[in-house]
């Protein structure tokens, strides 16, 4: 399907940004955010970063950074914004919008994260850092040293493969 760039989908598209945050009423990461909101208007990751940052620029969601990523929510301003919009934003949308809603956002609530980064402290000193975010809160973090990139790789790799193995063993050993 064809991306309409026109003027009123432009606004239509911000009403329904807005009107997802405002039923989630929590901050949300934009890649979260996407997941509700392309299923609804066919809206693309670019399309829909350009309207986010119009969004943020005019005040009408704010970000922060929250254990490291960037999360959105509505401000006041966005919901005066909200209301007075509200209408343009045609019944099937907001419709299709409240259905996939529900199954988008069960599913992200009940989502487990698993991730890995590291970071190169000198040439052969990595940081490797291993995390579990179970919704939106970080459970389990762990910072260990790797003498090289390979092993820095390695661990990473390891942990993201693994993590359902060694987050127990862990816990079970911390326990004892």
């Amino acid at each position: 399907m064809e991306e309409r760039y026109n003027n009123n989908s432009l606004a239509e598209n911000k009403v329904l940004i807005l009107y997802i945050l405002n039923k989630i009423n929590r901050e949300i990461t934009d890649s979260d955010l996407l997941k509700i909101i392309s299923p609804i208007n066919n809206i693309n990751y670019f399309y829909f970063r350009d309207l986010l940052i119009d969004l943020v620029e005019s005040k009408l969601v704010g970000t922060y950074t929250k254990e490291e990523q960037n999360v959105y929510e509505i401000t006041p301003e966005g919901k005066n914004s909200l209301e007075l919009t509200i209408d343009m934003l045609p019944g099937i949308i907001k419709l299709k919008a409240d259905n996939i809603f529900k199954q988008e956002l069960f599913a992200i609530a009940n989502e487990e994260s698993i991730s890995a980064e590291y970071i190169p402290e000198s040439e052969n000193d990595y940081t490797v850092k291993c995390k579990i975010v179970e919704n939106n809160k970080t459970i389990f973090e762990l910072k260990i040293f790797a003498g090289s990139n390979e092993q820095a790789r390695k661990i990473s790799d390891n942990w993201r493969k693994n993590a359902k193995d060694i987050y127990p063993k862990i816990m079970n050993l911390l326990n004892q």
